[in-house]
């Protein structure tokens, strides 16, 4: 990591992951309209909290605000209050929490929990035309600690990609470009911990993203389960290929006699 004399990576904002939760990174992250970056299995991310936030979010990345922000979900059971899930995807997620691999999918919001959702306009940087989000859990040490934390004071944490709209950024804290370090409150670094995640691969090579899957059919609505029987649809729809997604399709297949795979169809 090289970031001296590169403007926004100052001293008062940038912070080192030392494997524990970063006290600075978190009372950013806790006050409203705040945005920080934060490590992940994949590279850095934008977190946020409110509608304030993802707008500059938003403004930092120089992007349209038709791709919702993803929802971190620190445990299983901060899933299961957030998400519409059925047996079979209760399953799917348990599968790849206990085996630590990050998964998202894009999920209906049970309507009890829309009201923790802080304001419209957040609801509106969230959710999609037909109310649905991506619930993404197993995203890494770094973002995860900083997540739970907030959910234990009942706050969530919204997010999407450190990188200007199209480019990556490679896993380091310097690839989020200038504009992003000036915009954030608070980054926290943790470059070792990412190259980590894919040993023996260089920047050229390493996944920048995590595998997404769609559990909703075209109006929104939770897929039905299969119980075993073939020809079931709709069904899940691997949206998205990323980290561990040879692992996460060979799931895909033994949870669900049907799935289909149409990468780039959404989000």
């Amino acid at each position: 990591m090289s970031t001296a004399n590169t403007p926004g990576f100052t001293a008062e904002k940038l912070v080192r992951w030392t494997g524990n939760l970063d006290k600075v990174a978190l009372d950013a992250l806790a006050r409203p309209g705040s945005l920080i970056v934060s490590a992940t299995k994949v590279g850095y991310i934008l977190m946020a909290i409110d509608g304030i936030g993802l707008g500059r979010k938003f403004d930092a990345k120089q992007r349209n605000r038709n791709k919702p922000a993803v929802v971190l979900c620190a445990s299983l059971e901060e899933l299961e209050e957030l998400a519409v899930l059925n047996n079979e995807i209760r399953a799917f997620y348990r599968m790849h929490w206990e085996s630590g691999l990050l998964l998202g999918c894009i999920l209906p919001w049970r309507t009890q929990a829309q009201t923790r959702i802080p304001d419209s306009t957040t609801r509106e940087l969230v959710m999609d035309g037909r109310g649905t989000s991506c619930f993404v859990v197993r995203f890494g040490r770094p973002a995860e600690q900083l997540v739970a934390a907030l959910w234990d004071k009942g706050r969530l944490v919204f997010a999407s990609s450190a990188n200007p709209s199209g480019i990556g950024n490679e896993g380091r804290v310097d690839g989020i470009g200038e504009r992003i370090a000036q915009a954030a409150d608070c980054i926290v670094e943790a470059d070792e911990y990412v190259s980590s995640i894919q040993p023996g691969k260089d920047q050229s090579q390493r996944h920048e993203q995590g595998v997404m899957v769609s559990m909703v059919d075209d109006e929104g609505k939770l897929i039905p389960e299969q119980h075993g029987q073939r020809s079931v649809t709709p069904c899940p729809v691997l949206i998205r290929r990323g980290l561990d997604y040879e692992q996460i399709m060979e799931n895909l297949a033994v949870t669900f006699q049907s799935w289909d795979y149409r990468h780039g169809q959404y989000y």
